[in-house]
């Protein structure tokens, strides 16, 4: 297999910007979903408060197109937001109007903002009148353009992969690795202290031989097993997230895509509906990644590991041209997956495509790129269950 397609997106729900490569972090790649919009809700007594804006409640959004220019040692790095109406013809049409957002702005003297995303709180900062109104005056609201700055939110559910079914060791595998650790330690203190019954130069190096090698097993068991992270860098294992939703990354397969166009008349899927940042091609089979637990990229290089079904929403249905929800086939996506991707038990009223995916400590601040070897190093006989607490399509 082989990564096919690459896409960030610098403000959450509005258009990605395809990349031919991109460095990983553990919160995702640079720059993705550093930025959201709120729209401002005045409330009867007078006072503002800010309502979170995702596309699938407000389809307007998908008429927002974004480039990145990245920053280089003599320029800072620049977001292009382009906003199409529907009646533009092209992108040079008058009607479509453009706004450069700083890609790394300096929030000294910008006010500070509560946000709250499906119940995982954090801090973000107002970008000011001069993006708030230029954004307003497209929607035809009050919106704020809130910058993440250092902020991060905290990963709640079973979506880490500490927690993940597809990660995390079973119950059994832990309570006899406790044993171990328990006879180990036993039997050292017993090679320090001796015993009461026996004593002598000869017991004791046999009782510290024996504690070493069951030391030297455990630990390697251990390793097997990936307790060394549990046990003496559980730290280092703390996710967090920006603005998206779930997880870092969103990984699809263009073998299921095909799947889907194959289930729609007189036109093809448009994957950037599903928001995916990495798509890989050449799966054998569609949906196969139902079972992916981890893919390795440029062989050893990246290891991602996949921890949750993602289930879809009606912003599947959204018709891109016009900002609106579709009609006709373009509004019939939702409804076909319906009919057999319901395979979540945890969230049964919605079909699943793709997979939310966090990236191994040990390939942070690596480059990846279109065209990259993709391997399937770990499966998983079982469907994961989405139980993110408060989200639910």
């Amino acid at each position: 297999m082989h990564i096919s397609q690459l896409y960030t997106y610098p403000i959450k729900s509005l258009r990605g910007t395809a990349l031919p490569e991109s460095v990983v972090t553990r919160t995702g790649f640079q720059y993705d979903r550093r930025f959201m919009l709120l729209k401002v809700i005045r409330g009867e007594d007078g006072a503002d408060t800010l309502e979170n804006m995702h596309v699938s409640n407000f389809h307007e959004m998908s008429l927002f197109l974004t480039d990145i220019v990245f920053p280089t040692e003599h320029e800072d790095g620049t977001i292009f937001v382009s906003y199409r109406p529907p009646e533009a013809v092209d992108n040079q049409d008058p009607l479509v109007k453009t706004l450069k957002v700083p890609l790394q702005p300096n929030t000294r003297g910008l006010a500070e903002l509560d946000i709250e995303m499906h119940k995982s709180l954090t801090k973000g900062y107002d970008m000011g009148s001069a993006y708030n109104d230029w954004f307003s005056e497209r929607f035809g609201y009050r919106v704020v353009l809130a910058y993440l700055g250092p902020h991060s939110r905290q990963v709640l559910g079973t979506f880490a992969p500490s927690k993940s079914s597809a990660h995390r060791k079973s119950s059994s595998s832990i309570l006899s690795m406790r044993t171990l650790m328990a006879l180990a330690t036993m039997t050292l203190v017993l090679a320090v202290v001796g015993t009461p019954a026996v004593s002598g130069d000869a017991v004791f190096s046999i009782v510290a031989t024996a504690g070493t090698l069951l030391v030297a097993v455990t630990l390697s068991i251990m390793n097997l097993q990936g307790w060394p992270s549990f046990l003496w860098r559980r730290e280092e294992e703390e996710e967090a997230l920006t603005f998206a939703d779930t997880a870092p990354y969103l990984l699809a397969s263009k073998t299921s895509l095909d799947n889907v166009s194959a289930r729609l008349t007189g036109m093809e899927m448009d994957i950037t509906k599903f928001r995916p940042n990495i798509v890989v091609s050449g799966a054998k089979t569609a949906f196969e990644e139902d079972f992916w637990a981890e893919l390795t990229i440029g062989g050893d290089r990246v290891r991602l590991l996949l921890t949750a079904n993602c289930i879809r929403c009606q912003s599947i249905n959204i018709d891109y041209a016009t900002g609106k929800k579709g009609t006709g086939e373009v509004g019939s996506v939702f409804k076909r997956l319906m009919k057999d991707r319901r395979v979540d038990k945890g969230a049964r009223f919605s079909p699943v495509f793709g997979r939310y995916t966090f990236l191994d400590p040990s390939s942070d601040q690596v480059s990846i790129r279109v065209g990259d070897e993709v391997t399937l190093s770990r499966t998983i006989s079982e469907r994961t269950t989405y139980d993110w607490p408060g989200l639910a399509y």
